[in-house]
Parts: structure tokens; C-alpha cells; sequence
């Protein structure tokens, strides 16, 4: 059985191992030897991150050839209406590449959100709504890039699934441990 961690990274946090300086890094919440992520997370967003040791779990987690959804809520700047939903649903021209179709809808507040360290800017002449995204890819910055390219800037990034892997009963910096079978190996 390879190991799979599931971790609820908090805003700030470098996913990687080795120190860069003051900022806190994945060392700090998983004391774990030769687990690696399965992809990134960027330091100013949250939520999930998944870490394994099989290296063949880890590229069938991070290539986006395997097309695993990523799910996303995404509080954003303004409110979008159905129009600008269809223009992140139809994929955007965000000049280095178009996104592929995706998800794109309007959820509520999520309950039980934990309050963000520091805090998203309040402006009270600004309203915020909040977006559930699911892409099938990921690339540097693409949620972010996305929503301020249809007019709706990005201010609080959270993603709370991978696959069939949930943030669900783990709080920032909390980690747990699945199982998960470990395919044929090649030569």
C-alpha cells in the first residue's frame, strides 16, 4: 500500500519541504519522511493538498492527462452574473493559453468556514459573492488569472477537493493519513 496524506495547507504556507526563510513550509505541520506533494498549491491560497510516496501516485495525481477535477470556492470581488459564469464555463484566452471548459457556479458563504489569517480586505462600497470552481487542469495561478480576466478579481482561494479526496473534518494545518493501492510498477 502506498501512503496518501491529506493536508488542509493555511494561507502562507510554501509546499515544499526545505526552508526559504521566515515563512512556514510543509515540515512544520507533517513530520513525515519521503512523502512529496502531488502537485502545488500557491503560498496565498488554501485548502487541499495531497502528499504521497509512490511516485506513480504522485504523477497520476499531478498530470493533468489524467484529468483528475479539482474542486475550488473561490470568494470573489463584485458579482458575477449568469454571463460572466458562461465565460469561465466556455474557458478563457488568458494570453499564454485558453482554458479548458469548466465548472463555474454561485454557492453560498461556505458554513463553517475557518476566518483566514490575515483577513481578506473588507471594503463596504465592494461586494463579494462566493464561486465554486471545478477545473480539469491546473496551471500556475489559473483560478486567479481566470476570475480577474471575467472582471471579478480573486480574493480568497480555497480548494477543497481533489478526485475523490475532500478537506472534509480537517481544519488549517491538520493532516491525515489514507490508503490508498498502489498500481503495477514499470520497469
Amino acid at each position: 500500500m502506498g501512503q496518501l496524506i491529506l493536508f488542509n495547507k493555511p494561507f502562507g504556507v510554501i509546499c515544499q519541504f526545505s526552508s526559504d526563510g521566515d515563512r512556514q513550509i510543509l515540515k512544520d505541520f507533517i513530520p513525515i519522511a519521503g512523502v512529496y506533494p502531488a502537485g502545488r498549491l500557491d503560498t496565498d491560497s488554501e485548502g487541499l493538498l495531497l502528499l504521497t510516496d509512490d511516485g506513480l501516485l504522485q504523477h497520476r495525481i499531478a498530470d493533468p492527462r489524467h484529468k483528475l477535477p479539482k474542486t475550488y470556492l473561490v470568494q470573489v470581488e463584485g458579482e458575477p452574473d449568469e454571463a460572466a459564469l458562461q465565460k469561465l464555463r466556455k474557458g478563457i484566452d488568458l494570453g499564454d493559453f485558453v482554458t479548458r471548459p469548466c465548472q463555474a457556479r454561485q454557492v453560498a458563504e461556505p458554513d463553517g468556514l475557518w476566518p483566514r489569517v490575515p483577513p481578506v480586505r473588507f471594503r463596504r462600497t465592494v461586494p463579494t459573492r462566493w464561486l465554486e470552481i471545478v477545473l480539469k487542469e491546473g496551471k500556475n495561478r489559473q483560478v486567479r488569472r481566470m476570475t480577474a480576466k471575467a472582471g471579478f478579481p480573486t480574493l480568497r482561494l480555497i480548494r477543497t477537493a481533489i478526485g475523490p479526496w475532500s478537506l472534509q473534518g480537517l481544519a488549517p494545518g491538520q493532516w491525515r493519513r489514507v490508503d490508498v493501492p498502489v498500481g503495477p510498477r514499470r520497469r
